[in-house]
This record gives structure tokens, C-alpha cells and sequence, in this order.
């Protein structure tokens, strides 16, 4: 069942957003050349404690960790390691939630590492200009996979392809709920679209095959053939007025 969020929920939600594209962008100043993930995941923390949130990914399901840090071939759920040195040249996915009042907020970047190469920044773009393309979608009387067709068909135009095995979400008193949002299929399915719907729409593209692997650690997944792969994530409210981005930051 999708729950309808009412105005004041709604904006329960935004403050939780706004508190984790806070905490994205401090970690976009950080993200360089001789950095580890684990410096990454300890800015989060202290950054969303400053703020009084909490963060929403450390224990949830055990996973140990407040930030998901996935470095090139990974494609989510990447563990921080103070082994884990980034590197230049390096593309890295920081997927971040936090709740606040009982309500969670989810967003995600993947930021480039000092200079990296046309290729990878050209993932990059393509990726987020699919997020930005399924968003525009979100709008009342629209169909679910109209979200998810948006992804596929822009992406696919540059030679990439969608992972299957993970998919947006609905969120609001829950980090997950109802419906998920796959980033591929066919236009013009699923339930239409109502005002107080309240989507994380997060295209996950690689670079080469769309098959990916889990590492024995249970929860990094990598590109099958080890070739690149980009995440970006916003929350997006549906309104009457059209889809409010509650992640953007002020």
C-alpha cells in the first residue's frame, strides 16, 4: 500500500532532505586524492549529529555503517574501509539518509575524485541527467513506470545499461516503503500517480553489462564485468504543482 503524506508530513520529510544534502555537499568538499571512505563515513556521522538527526543506514538490517561509499565498479552498499584510499582518476557514490521526527530523508551522489577521465564523467552526467528526467515524470496522473521508462531510455541512447536487482523506493515514516521504483521497464503501467506520493528515485547505470555480483562481505555490490558504475538519488514529493525535489538543499 502507498501511504499518502500529508502536507505537514511533507515537510517532516524535507527537513530530514535537507539535513542529508548538507551533509552530501560537505562531503563533496572533502571527496580528494589520499581520502579514505572511512573518513568519508565519520564526516557523515558527525555532521548529521551536529544537525540532531540521526543516521538511517547504520544497523538498519545490520549494516554497520552511516554512509555507503562505492568506488568505481562498485554499485551500491560499498563498506567504508580506513583501507579504502581514494585515488585520483576515482569515481565515488556517497549514499546518505537520516530521520528526524520519526521521518527519513535518502539522497545520493557520485562524485569524481580529483580529474577523472571523459569516460567517467561522462557516466557520471548521463546518470544524473536520467535522475533528473525520471523526476520530471513524477507528476500527478502520470503512471509509476513512466519514472522508470524515463531512466531506461535515456541511458540506454548512450550505450549503458540499468541494474535490475535495486530500485527506488517510497519513503517517509519508513526509509523503505511502498512502491518500488524500478529504473527500467515500459511507460504507461502501474498506479497513476497522486499528490502526497513521495518517491527516492535512484538510477543506478554501469558503464558495461547491467549483470552485478555481491562481495563476501554481503553487501558491496560490483559491476559483473568490472567496469564502471554511477548512483545519484534525490526524495521527490508528487504535488499538484508538479514534483518538489525535497533533497536539493536550500
Amino acid at each position: 500500500m502507498i501511504i499518502l503524506k500529508t502536507r505537514e508530513d511533507v515537510e517532516k520529510i524535507r527537513k530530514a532532505c535537507l539535513i542529508v544534502a548538507e551533509v552530501l555537499e560537505r562531503l563533496r568538499e572533502v571527496v580528494a586524492p589520499g581520502v579514505s571512505t572511512w573518513d568519508l563515513n565519520a564526516m557523515s556521522e558527525e555532521e548529521a549529529e551536529k544537525r540532531g538527526a540521526v543516521p538511517a543506514f547504520k544497523g538498519y538490517h545490520g549494516f554497520p555503517y552511516a554512509l555507503c561509499t562505492s568506488v568505481n565498479n562498485e554499485v551500491v552498499h560499498g563498506m567504508p574501509s580506513k583501507k579504502r584510499i581514494l585515488q585520483e582518476g576515482d569515481i565515488v557514490s556517497v549514499d546518505f539518509g537520516v530521520v528526524v521526527e520519526g521521518f527519513y530523508g535518502d539522497a545520493a551522489l557520485t562524485l569524481p575524485v580529483g580529474k577523472i577521465s571523459d569516460e567517467a564523467e561522462r557516466l557520471c552526467r548521463v546518470t544524473q541527467e536520467a535522475l533528473e528526467r525520471a523526476i520530471a515524470q513524477a507528476v500527478v496522473g502520470h503512471r509509476l513506470s513512466d519514472i522508470s521508462h524515463a531512466v531506461q531510455a535515456h541511458v540506454e541512447q548512450f550505450g549503458y545499461s540499468v541494474v535490475r536487482e535495486f530500485v527506488g523506493h517510497g519513503i517517509g515514516r519508513k526509509l523503505h516503503e511502498s512502491p518500488q521504483i524500478p529504473n527500467f521497464g515500459p511507460p504507461g503501467r502501474g498506479v497513476k500517480l497522486k499528490a502526497g506520493m513521495v518517491f527516492a528515485i535512484e538510477p543506478m547505470i554501469n558503464q558495461g553489462v547491467p549483470d552485478i555480483r555481491i562481495l563476501e562481505d554481503g553487501w558491496t555490490a560490483v559491476t559483473a564485468d568490472g567496469k564502471l558504475s554511477a548512483h545519484f538519488e534525490h526524495t521527490v514529493a508528487v504535488t499538484e504543482n508538479g514534483p518538489d525535489v525535497l533533497s536539493l538543499g536550500r
